[in-house]
């Protein structure tokens, strides 16, 4: 070769060894013969295009990747980009790395792609069956899904199976309606109680992509400005997508829609539908026949064909991050689609988290809100009562309510019903002296004392059982209930209010609405039913109780459900009251009472920016037992400027509760270090923590097992 490529005699300059390396490894390739297969055990393959390049339901990390199939020539008309497939995987196949085999047995798979030839040169295994000729998996979808996977250092299988849900053959039997024309803009609606939001929806309609951070105003008119946006993308021709947090919220955006936009122009994604029926809508939205979606957490991977917006209601919500690997969040979902399509984004809720005040402090997106004399019209009166009222109160003691939130109550009574949120249901407290009202804390590890098992006490952190408790302040033995539960709360209000009916909405039976007739309503932060013509009071009970949460989030999380819960009362000038018992002078109360969720999330992302948290910076937690997490994030190839932080132990689950979602099984310690780096640099650290899982499921284990998640909701 000569010497301008670096490789000869001359004076040119001398080749390193990686790129001879690079230069051999060339030569090695275009020497070997490429396949192309004829016939497979005297089957003849398709004429044109028979290799199919698929991918296989193997959610292990060192199989994350593409395999080379001939196509028979039976099969050829079926075979196409984006059908599901059964291969046998292991026999015959190529690309089996230091000549290791696994099994032969059938498995499903995605063909994503038809190939003249194959870079392999040894003979194909065939494609063993077309399970459906029904494309399902576009090259848009397995873009996003590619992202999403790399974004959470997790397998495209596992995102893929979020993705697509499973096949009904009778849906794919029926015939999907023509799609119906582009209707026309709409009116700006309440849309115009906003600054910018007339705008919004007129840059939507025009065909542009704007991408806004929109704080509600308190009332049930959300879900009509949601359908607004949506019809305003419709009009331009192009799809619309909406997740909000549950069934209930779909209901109403549905209801919404329909009205403004009559039936047939939009499908409902939620899981209360039933397979076959979710199935058969998102046919409809992938054949294009509706370019509108509105849907719970799963519906964030519709396939709309022309996506002109992204719509995320209430972000904060915990209903919006996936419990299933690799965990993604509806948010950074939606904001890769939105990158990945150039579409519009709108990011609304009547509280504000950080994350979405990171939006619009970087300049990514707009904000949309009200002037302040708008928000005092429509909020309602926020009245305090800290713990210098209880200490005043000793009937508030006894009672557990203060007089102040009796008052509410009974006024609030006079006019319709009144809500009583309180953070837990059931029956299950956390104790506290009865004397001095001190929580009562476990001897091993100062966690809460929680009543299990006929009296039982338990820690809420190891797990251990309490044997004998006594009152380190003034040496009582007695211990009260410290958070009382739904159920418990609403037989006491029954008592106090005779002639009151009292509902209750809680995890077994969630109320969608109630009667605008006086009731006391007793509801666990978001099941709260909507009121016809909203709630007359509200009481947010034991406000302690989330705010002394051992969570990064849990000032933010206890503000966005106490004003979630206050969003459903009348405004102030109608005689809406709002009760919050928890101390006066904290930031997330005081917010509350200025009705200001903004300024309290930029204020939170200040501090966080300060100390090096998210959303601000990247953070994985690698979770496991005992010196396993450490021992794994030896084997990964960190960037420079990680730190790793931890261990820590994690909570114990008790012996007989349940296992939490992602957790240690029941009785056993785990531990969990947490990585992080600086802005920009997630992407890598991703990378390095999906290889380290790779190369260690590709051992076959490797050790302890151990679990790796990126952006842990439940930062301590």
């Amino acid at each position: 070769m000569s010497s301008e490529n670096g490789t000869g005699s001359g004076g040119g300059e001398q080749a390193q060894p990686e790129q001879l390396a690079l230069i051999r490894e060339t030569v090695r390739k275009a020497r070997t013969p490429r396949a192309k297969p004829r016939t497979w055990r005297g089957a003849e393959l398709a004429a044109e295009l028979p290799v199919a390049r698929v991918l296989v339901d193997k959610g292990v990390l060192h199989l994350d990747r593409s395999f080379d199939y001939a196509v028979p020539a039976e099969l050829d008309a079926d075979a196409q980009p984006g059908v599901r497939v059964r291969v046998r995987f292991g026999a015959g196949r190529h690309r089996v790395r230091e000549g290791r085999r696994e099994g032969g047995g059938l498995i499903d798979g995605f063909l994503i792609e038809r190939l003249a030839e194959s870079d392999y040169s040894g003979p194909l295994a065939a494609l063993a069956q077309v399970v459906s000729p029904e494309p399902v998996l576009g090259p848009e979808l397995l873009a996003l899904t590619r992202a999403v996977a790399d974004r959470y250092a997790g397998s495209l299988a596992d995102v893929l199976q979020l993705a697509v849900p499973p096949r009904s053959a009778r849906a794919e039997q029926q015939n999907s309606p023509a799609p119906l024309p582009a209707p026309q803009p709409p009116e700006p609606g309440s849309w115009t109680r906003y600054e910018r939001g007339a705008a919004f929806l007129e840059a939507l309609a025009s065909g542009a992509a704007p991408r806004a951070v929109w704080n509600a105003l308190p009332g049930p008119q959300w879900s009509e400005e949601i359908a607004r946006a949506v019809a305003a993308a419709l009009a331009s021709g192009r799809g619309a997508l909406v997740v909000v947090p549950d069934g209930r919220a779909a209901a109403r955006v549905d209801t919404a829609l329909t009205a403004l936009l009559g039936r047939g122009r939009h499908a409902v994604l939620t899981a209360d539908a039933g397979p076959e029926k979710r199935y058969r809508e998102w046919l409809a939205v992938r054949r294009g026949s509706v370019r509108a979606v509105v849907g719970t957490r799963a519906a964030m991977f519709a396939p709309v064909q022309h996506l002109g917006l992204v719509a995320l209601w209430d972000d904060g919500d915990d209903s919006h991050s996936e419990p299933h690997a690799p965990q993604p969040h509806a948010r950074e979902v939606l904001l890769l689609r939105a990158a990945q399509d150039g579409c519009g984004f709108l990011l609304g809720g009547v509280a504000c988290t950080v994350e979405a005040a990171q939006l619009v402090q970087s300049g990514w997106a707009r904000p949309i809100a009200a002037v302040r004399e708008q928000v005092r019209a429509a909020a309602p009166l926020v009245r305090t009562v800290g713990d210098g009222d209880l200490a005043r109160d000793e009937a508030a003691r006894a009672a557990r309510l203060p007089t102040l939130a009796w008052q509410v109550a009974r006024e609030g009574l006079r006019h319709g019903p009144v809500l009583v949120q309180v953070p837990r249901r059931g029956y299950v407290p956390r104790m506290a002296c009865a004397q001095c009202r001190a929580p009562a804390r476990c001897r091993h590890c100062s966690g809460p004392l929680e009543a299990r098992d006929g009296g039982a006490l338990w820690c809420g952190w190891c797990g251990r059982e309490e044997g004998s408790w006594h009152c380190p302040e003034c040496g009582s033995f007695r211990l009260r209930a410290q958070v009382v539960g739904a159920r418990r709360t609403a037989e006491e209000l029954g008592r106090a209010f005779p002639a009151v009916p009292v509902r209750t909405s809680g995890r077994e039976h969630v109320l969608d609405t109630v009667p605008g007739t006086p009731a006391l309503v007793v509801s666990t932060p978001g099941a709260e039913p909507v009121a016809e013509g909203g709630y007359a009071a509200a009481l947010l009970l034991d406000g302690w109780a989330m705010l002394g949460r051992a969570d990064l989030r849990a000032g933010e999380d206890a503000l966005r459900r106490w004003i979630a819960a206050a969003a459903l009362v009348r405004p102030q000038s109608a005689g809406g009251t709002v009760a919050v018992v928890a101390e006066a002078t904290a930031r997330p109360v005081q917010a509350l009472v200025r009705w200001d969720p903004v300024g309290h999330a930029v204020r939170e992302l200040s501090e966080r920016a300060e100390l090096g948290f998210p959303p601000v910076s990247r953070m994985a937690a690698v979770s496991g037992p005992m010196e396993a997490p450490a021992e794994f994030l030896r084997s990964v190839e960190l960037p420079p400027e990680a730190e790793l932080l931890g261990p820590v132990l994690l909570p114990v689950t008790a012996p007989g509760r349940p296992r939490r979602a992602a957790g240690p099984p029941p009785g056993e310690q785990w531990e969990r270090m947490l990585v992080r780096v600086p802005p920009g640099r997630g992407a890598a650290l991703a990378a390095a923590l999906k290889a380290a899982q790779a190369a260690r499921t590709a051992r076959g284990g490797g050790g302890e097992p151990v679990r790796v998640r990126i952006d842990p909701p439940d930062i301590g």
